[in-house]
């Protein structure tokens, strides 16, 4: 082995020849284990968040394969409709041209190009980290597999009456001119204001007044609302109001809905741009209220660009032979005719800025003041996203019968309720179990799925429409036509909309196993996979995965895996930590706190972090402000630590909270231990120059230690693997390594490797080399790269053979326990306790760590002269001892700097080697540590709720300490003493 540990040189060489063996294909005919990866954007880098969680996955999937399970991480790209499609408009805009100069086709297949150019970028870092992925099977949502199964699902939902299309308010961003889901929008506060605008009464009485925040949707308002129970109005309701600006009457009306307290108890409703309004909208439409107004008033005053309605707003065709995006395009008309026309074609910030000024021009405007609201902005765009009313697909989660009117049960029944199920009846399990409730309030109150966008990119939805507005529904058209209840009218045509990202990823768990094929699945030549077999892998074991996707993708994957397949996805979903700095602030490129985690890995020097973080930040204040906070916590830039340390780095932080913070000193903290492990290594295989055939049973008391603490830590990863305590794995493996191993038994093992006996210097080599070989594959799932290097030096020696640490069994404490005698541990302990004593005082007092000291004993327990008597030679070469004995009986101690172990006295004589007074001050700084635990131990035991309350044992336990803090005291106090 190199006297150094150089990840970056044994990184790239181990991952390679780990891909091209096949290493992380499923193998053996173990209990399956599968893992998903939730597929990150096609489009995207590796960032901390993937960096985490992919670390936790690899270590279950590294570790269950070297348990014996037949194990399968899935991982594949997801073509992240939205943010591909703007990638490459955006690439289009550079040039001077729209997708539409292009054509759909044409653009399709520009975007197909890209993918091919930078798809594989995020796969390619993910092996930088080790990931485990069987690449053979990598899939990608757009794949024709993948689209097959997305075809015959909508489909399938279509054909049992869950799948519809109908008019409703969604999402609206009027950049991209689609609607967009929930998870797409962030609402952010704003500087705004509060509008109060009187309504006058109809009969020329002064009517209401309302306050809003959008004036502009006044010209799409309906009706006003007041509580029913509101004393104040009661003798309105049911009244009509003058609405400002038009010659529209529209009705007072009593709603629930309505907080009195707020504002003046008024409230405009505006159904076809505001979510509250709509359902407000929904109770009242049947009561006739709004028969007069064109769509039973819901007027979209706004087009797909968030503009008021203008010359452009439809074409004027007739309205028998529409299909249903027609038939609103004519309705546009009959609303636009209810706009002025100085209000057409205005965006909403011109059209509110003229409308305040006309309502103050009137005297309707009564007051103005400041007010924050939130506002809902899209991710993709930071645009101001519009509740808009469009034509959608939507698929049915909250009927208790189909949408068409047949027989058989809605979406209520055949999609939600099971899903509920599933968690509560305990077939999915949550850790840490909280994220359930959140999972069950969700669909408690959920609401139908917008499952349809207006974009190029993604699966076309298998629907066709004919000249009379029938829509013919299959996975082609002829399939569609075969189908068809009636006969088509003309020609056919297909919908321009694509299905929402989601919905493809909702059937990741089978998809990517081959549904709906019933054999083998090839892409690009090779087979990906085959149902037949693979659907053996559902459930797989554990999904791994952020809370803020709950809803938008762990749901749904249930919901689509248990209507297709009737099994489950997964049995349990760990919610992963979401990664924050070190000072607990969200990581985000305009505050220049974000990690790359290819820098930890390899390094960077302070000018190109400097002018990488910076590069895609356009405003010069932000640049200057990130570029000002590089150079203060990075000043030399970041140091290269490794993929493993950053991964042990991972493991280590992830508890059950909701979010950690990533320190870079915790990571070179864990390249030091890498180091520490390299070292030790280093230093066995130099004591072990051949093949060391093993014994019956250790020969030494410390070889007996040590595999007793081999065999406790092992025990104790097993069971926090378990339970994903990946921080609590880490720590074990951490404090058996460094301090049990490499600071303990290294040193417990130089005696016998220098003394005289024979099968102790055979014994105590092949025991340094089975717990070294133990600790490589225990490490193995966290830090695979340093264990791997480490076990081709160590395995030969020890007559191992094979290509790889990871096709060992991972080490169980059944392993290590036969010969293991209780008392040879215990005396051990003592042994450390003896030694750590003595180092303590060497430290304390400045006594160099090479001079020898004379030691002396007095007191003890009835064991402890035979202990010493066993260990003399350990404690000579261990402590650096020029003699030792023990005080004869009514001898007086010399002035000596004094330990306690248990009983027995352990002393240094002090003459020629300290300082009297610097000992006098040792002895009471210790003596005032010691009183202070006495006074913690009475204050428990004189407290009587603790004792009549706490287990007894605990209380037995606190009892013990305070007994044994009593004979330290009492010793440390004579000793100062005699000094």
């Amino acid at each position: 082995m190199d006297k150094s540990f150089e990840p970056g040189q044994i990184e790239p060489k181990w991952y390679a020849q780990w891909e091209a063996a096949g290493a992380f294909k499923p193998h053996g005919n173990g209990n399956p284990y599968c893992i998903l990866l939730p597929p990150p954007n096609v489009t995207g880098t590796l960032h901390m968040g993937h960096a985490f969680q992919q670390t936790i996955m690899d270590a279950l999937c590294r570790y269950q394969r070297m348990r014996g399970s037949r194990t399968l991480w899935q991982g594949g790209t997801d073509h992240a409709g939205i943010a591909t499609q703007k990638i490459v408009e955006n690439q289009l805009a550079a040039q001077g041209k729209t997708r539409h100069d292009l054509g759909r086709e044409k653009f399709i297949e520009r975007v197909w190009d890209w993918k091919q150019e930078s798809g594989s970028t995020i796969s390619n870092q993910m092996r930088r980290l080790g990931a485990s992925i069987d690449w053979s099977r990598e899939r990608f949502t757009m794949d024709e597999g993948l689209s097959a199964a997305v075809r015959r699902v909508f489909v399938q939902w279509y054909r049992d009456g869950l799948l519809y299309r109908g008019r409703r308010l969604v999402n609206w961003d009027p950049v991209l001119m689609t609607a967009v889901s929930d998870l797409e929008v962030n609402s952010e506060e704003k500087d705004g204001s509060l509008w109060s605008i009187r309504y006058p009464a109809s009969d020329g009485g002064e009517g209401l007044v309302v306050a809003t925040t959008r004036p502009e949707t006044m010209l799409g308002d309906v009706a006003v609302a007041v509580h029913p129970d509101d004393e104040r109005y009661q003798a309105l309701i049911g009244k009509t109001l003058r609405l400002p600006l038009t010659d529209r009457e529209i009705p007072v009306i009593a709603d629930s809905y309505v907080e009195r307290e707020f504002g003046t108890g008024c409230v405009k409703i505006t159904p076809a741009h505001d979510f509250n309004d709509y359902q407000v909208w929904q109770r009242h439409v049947d009561s006739g209220v709004f028969d007069s107004l064109p769509s039973r008033g819901l007027l979209s005053i706004l087009d797909k660009q968030a503009r008021i309605l203008g010359e452009e707003a439809a074409p004027a065709t007739k309205k028998h032979s529409l299909d249903q995006a027609a038939e609103a395009a004519y309705a546009q008309l009959e609303i636009r005719a209810l706009i002025p026309t100085k209000y057409w074609g205005k965006s909403t910030k011109d059209a509110r800025k003229e409308i305040v000024a006309d309502l103050e021009a009137l005297g309707l405007l009564v007051e103005t003041k400041k007010h924050k609201l939130q506002v809902p902005i899209s991710q993709r765009t930071d645009a101001v996203i519009e509740p808009m009313l469009t034509d959608q697909w939507f698929l049915d989660l909250t009927s208790e019968t189909r949408v068409d009117g047949k027989p058989g049960p809605g979406g209520r029944k055949a999609i939600t309720e099971p899903a509920l199920e599933a968690v509560r009846g305990g077939a999915i399990r949550f850790v840490p179990e909280n994220w359930s409730s959140t999972y069950t309030q969700w669909l408690d109150n959920i609401q139908d799925w917008c499952v349809s966008r207006q974009l190029w990119w993604g699966h076309r939805i298998p629907a066709w429409f004919d000249e009379a507005g029938n829509i013919f529904v299959g996975e082609d058209e002829a399939d569609a036509l075969a189908h068809a209840e009636v006969e088509p009218v003309g020609a056919l045509r297909q919908d321009e909309d694509v299905l929402d990202t989601w919905f493809s990823s909702a059937l990741w768990p089978f998809s990517t196993m081959g549904w709906p094929a019933m054999g083998a699945v090839s892409e690009n030549g090779h087979v990906v996979a085959d149902w037949s077999q693979d659907q053996a892998f559902i459930p797989s074991a554990v999904l791994v995965t952020g809370f803020d996707i709950i809803f938008f993708w762990v749901a749904r994957m249930v919901m689509a895996t248990q209507y297709f397949t009737g099994k489950v996805p997964f049995r349990e979903v760990y919610i992963n930590a979401i990664v924050r700095d070190a000072e607990g602030q969200k990581m985000s490129k305009s505050k220049g706190n974000t990690i790359d985690p290819l820098d930890l890995i390899d390094g960077i020097d302070l000018e190109s972090l400097v002018r990488k973080s910076t590069a895609s930040l356009l405003i010069p204040q932000v640049r200057e402000k990130v570029e000002k906070r590089i150079r203060k916590d990075y000043p030399d830039g970041i140091a290269a630590v490794g993929t493993d340390a950053m991964r042990f780095t991972f493991a280590a932080l992830a508890t059950y909270g909701r979010t950690i913070n990533f320190d870079l000193k915790r990571a070179e903290g864990y390249k030091n231990f890498c180091n520490k492990l390299w070292n030790a290594a280093r230093f066995v295989l130099m004591n072990v120059e051949s093949t060391e055939p093993g014994t019956a049973l250790p020969a030494t008391a410390a070889e007996q230690w040590i595999l007793s603490r081999l065999a406790a830590t092992l025990d104790e990863i097993e069971t926090q693997f378990a339970t994903y305590r990946f921080d609590l794995v880490a720590q074990a493996l951490y404090e058996f390594v460094w301090n049990d191993y490499c600071d303990w038994f290294l040193e417990l093992s130089k005696p016998a490797l220098n003394g005289g006996d024979a099968e102790a210097v055979s014994s105590t080599r092949h025991t340094l080399m089975r717990v070294l070989e133990a600790i490589l594959r225990a490490l193995h799932p966290i830090t695979p790269f340093i264990t791997e290097e480490i076990w081709h030096n160590v395995a030969p020696r020890l007559g191992i053979s094979g290509d790889s640490v990871a096709q060992r069994p991972y080490p169980r404490s059944v392993e290590f326990t036969p010969g293991v005698d209780a008392r040879a541990v215990a005396d051990i302990e003592w042994l450390k306790s003896v030694l750590g004593e003595v180092r303590r005082i060497r430290s304390e007092m400045n006594i160099a760590p090479g001079k020898q000291i004379p030691l002396l004993f007095a007191r003890g327990s009835a064991g402890d002269r035979p202990r010493i008597e066993r260990f003399a030679g350990q404690i000579a070469f261990l402590a650096r001892t020029e003699s030792q004995r023990w005080l004869a009986d009514g001898e007086q101690e010399p002035a000596s700097a004094s330990a306690i172990v248990g009983e027995l006295r352990v002393l240094i004589p002090l003459a020629g080697l300290i300082d009297l007074d610097a000992e006098k001050a040792r002895l009471g700084k210790e003596i005032k540590r010691v009183e202070g635990e006495i006074v913690k131990c009475n204050g428990k035991l004189g407290n009587a709720t603790f004792v009549a309350n706490a287990p007894a044992a605990v209380v037995e336990q606190e009892r013990q300490r305070l007994a044994d803090f009593t004979t330290t005291l009492n010793g440390l106090l004579e000793q100062l003493g005699r000094l």
